[in-house]
């Protein structure tokens, strides 16, 4: 059993699929993982500076000054499906996701970065290279990764609020039970 570190703070940067969009405060994922960590006695604190509808270029104009702000020991990135829902170039997404990477890195802060996947009608080509983005990032800058952060929440249709975009609160400790696994092991590190 390893002891968690009480200096540790993590940042989840995001957008929203983080910020609680259309749910009562304190039933995210991000507001779950408070809570789980409380009753694991793990006394981490959890800075959600997720925003709806945020994109990349806005996640890597704000990070720096959020880095220096918190020094965070685990940034969780949680952002992109705004770009390809927008049709922005997958090109500038990678680009973004990576710079926001290296500073978290440069920071001393271990990276979390969550993959999404978007619905084909995009286009085949658009949504396959949009999801291999976030594995290839993960490789390439040695960071961890969840592979879908809606894993067993995207094929159900009750796990949706009325949009079927934005998850409905019950989807939330499944989001949360995606992420954990890759989790954890940075915050014992």
């Amino acid at each position: 059993m390893s002891a968690y570190s009480a200096s540790k703070t993590i940042l989840v940067l995001g957008d929203s699929l983080s910020a609680e969009y259309g749910l009562a405060r304190g039933e995210g994922w991000v507001s779950l993982l408070q809570k789980k960590m409380a009753a694991e006695k793990n006394t981490v604190p959890v800075i959600n500076a997720s925003i709806s509808g945020e994109t990349t270029s806005g996640g890597k104009a704000r990070l720096p000054a959020l880095l220096l702000k918190h020094q965070p020991a685990v940034v969780i990135i949680e952002l992109g499906a705004n770009d390809a829902l927008r049709g922005l170039s997958l090109a500038a997404t990678q680009e973004n996701l990576r710079t926001m990477i290296k500073d978290a890195k440069k920071s001393q802060a271990q990276v979390l970065l969550i993959g999404m996947q978007i619905p084909p009608n995009y286009g085949a080509d658009y949504t396959r290279q949009f999801s291999a983005l976030f594995p290839k990032l993960a490789k390439e800058t040695k960071s961890s990764l969840v592979p879908f952060m809606l894993r067993g929440v995207a094929d159900k249709i009750e796990f949706f609020q009325a949009d079927r975009i934005h998850p409905a609160a019950a989807a939330h400790p499944t989001i949360l039970n995606n992420i954990w696994p890759q989790l954890k092991p940075l915050l014992v590190k």
